[in-house]
């Protein structure tokens, strides 16, 4: 059965978990929404969209220094309790998005964060590219909006695949953090320094 992008955000408005996790679960449940519901609901990720809404007013400020200290990333990871904030494993999760952030040099969190002169300049590029290509007018613009997808996929924190783990993404990576914590986890920013050649 074919998951179409309304089932999707059907199943996204009532449950208020990320479109991957959704599409998942009613691929899983064969379209079927209250199974997919169900089925989401027993991997914990409901109870991580619910927990994701509260405020995470604690955490730490963590250091990464690539080895050869060329490259250097701050992160601000937060949560909801000091508790937590000194935990060795929240220290451990903190230190591998850091890595990350080393490897992959992500432009923003979220497609939320990506300035829109940015976005503008990079459909201009798709859109020539699509018309010298000789694709038919009326495909432009979809052709525009998967090439968007791709680029916030590669360079949006959250949406980029896991260094240490490329079957899950970042923010997949978070959701379980906070399925496993029993409290919210955000990163609030972060900061990559790299040595100019």
């Amino acid at each position: 059965m074919e998951i179409t992008a309304k089932m999707v955000k059907e199943l996204r408005d009532k449950t208020n978990v990320g479109l991957m996790d959704c599409k998942k679960a009613l691929k899983e449940a064969k379209g079927d929404i209250d199974k997919a519901i169900k089925i989401l609901r027993e991997s914990g990720v409901v109870k991580a969209a619910k927990k994701a809404s509260r405020e995470a007013k604690e955490g730490i400020i963590y250091s990464y220094i690539h080895s050869g200290a060329k490259i250097g990333v701050l992160l601000e990871l937060n949560c909801e309790t000091d508790f937590v904030a000194k935990n060795e494993k929240f220290q451990k999760i903190a230190k591998n998005i850091s890595m990350h952030i080393a490897a992959t040099n992500p432009i923003s969190i979220t497609t939320e964060d990506v300035d829109k002169k940015i976005i503008d300049e990079e459909k201009e590029i798709y859109k020539k590219q699509a018309i010298k290509s000789g694709k038919p007018e009326k495909i432009i613009d979809k052709i525009v909006e998967g090439k968007l997808k791709k680029y916030f996929k590669e360079n949006c924190l959250l949406k980029q695949s896991l260094i240490m783990d490329e079957e899950k993404t970042v923010e997949q990576f978070l959701t379980e953090t906070i399925v496993e914590f029993g409290e919210n986890i955000t990163i609030g920013r972060f900061s990559r320094f790299q040595i100019k050649k």
